[in-house]
């Protein structure tokens, strides 16, 4: 095996940090000095060279001299650690408000993983791939998440199987239910596409084509035209993360803990943003 030097694009405040976090969660379990094969720094910088690159975690370990399933471990505990500092989505709605913001976006995605053999049943009664989505025609986990105007995420859901729509993705996660809470009493409704029509007076969604093929009212063209001036940030969020984050792009886990691993890559983004206190 041929070993080679290498830079990783992350700054060594955001190693720290993570790194204080580590040490804290070790504390906490007691984990006696000297006992680990890592310490806490270069635990986390292995763990932020996954995130940032998409390393294979055998070469990783190899790298850092410690076995395959060691790296494994310590991956999962960065991960865990990090998914434990994000916020309910009522905390983070409400400090876009106190912000001066006047409304967040809702929008959802799939994130590719591997195919997978776990079966349901669709709404006609069909046995069905969980995890596959028609509309994507691919494996993955749906998640949902609320940006700022500007873009910014600031909440991601858990993990949802594949097969399931935004809407139904929403519903049964609370998401609508907390949205349409907001508009009522923060005064901060929230922006979506048409794929989420009929979930609430707080989640404004444009009209859509009449089906008798008429067109739409002047008044209907103009608010839809607006609303997708205003809407398109929205994209950015899950570009901000996938673009940042290269392990968000495919993933080789459980579907189920993709939700944990895209609110970690969320709170990265965070301090890097500069949106955690005491994070600059």
């Amino acid at each position: 095996m041929i070993a080679y030097r290498a830079m990783i694009d992350v700054p060594r405040e955001l190693v720290q940090y993570l790194g204080r976090l580590l040490a804290a969660e070790r504390r906490a379990r007691g984990t006696r000095q000297d006992t680990r094969a890592l310490t806490c720094f270069y635990q986390a910088l292995l763990v932020l060279i996954w995130f940032r690159k998409a390393e294979d975690l055998t070469l990783l370990a190899a790298g850092f001299g410690i076995s395959r399933a060691t790296a494994y471990r310590y991956r999962d505990e960065g991960v865990a650690v990090l998914a434990a500092q994000a916020t309910d989505l009522h905390t983070a709605l409400k400090r876009v408000a106190d912000d001066g913001w006047s409304y967040v976006i809702l929008d959802g995605k799939l994130f590719d993983c591997d195919r997978l053999t776990e079966t349901t049943l669709s709404t006609k009664g069909e046995t069905i791939d969980a995890w596959f989505s028609g509309k994507h025609r691919d494996f993955g986990a749906n998640i949902q998440a609320v940006m700022r105007p500007d873009g910014l995420p600031i909440w991601t859901s858990a993990a949802m199987p594949g097969h399931l729509h935004d809407t139904s993705c929403a519903r049964q996660l609370g998401v609508t239910a907390t949205l349409n809470w907001s508009a009522a009493e923060l005064d901060l409704p929230a922006l979506a596409d048409s794929g989420y029509e009929s979930t609430g007076h707080g989640i404004k969604t444009p009209f859509k084509q009449p089906a008798d093929g008429k067109p739409l009212a002047v008044d209907s063209r103009a608010y839809n035209r607006l609303l997708r001036g205003l809407r398109w940030q929205g994209e950015r969020g899950f570009a901000i993360l996938i673009g940042r984050w290269k392990t968000l792009r495919h993933t080789t886990v459980s579907p189920r803990r993709i939700g944990e691993i895209v609110a970690a890559a969320l709170h990265l983004t965070h301090y890097e943003y500069k949106y955690l206190s005491g994070s600059c």
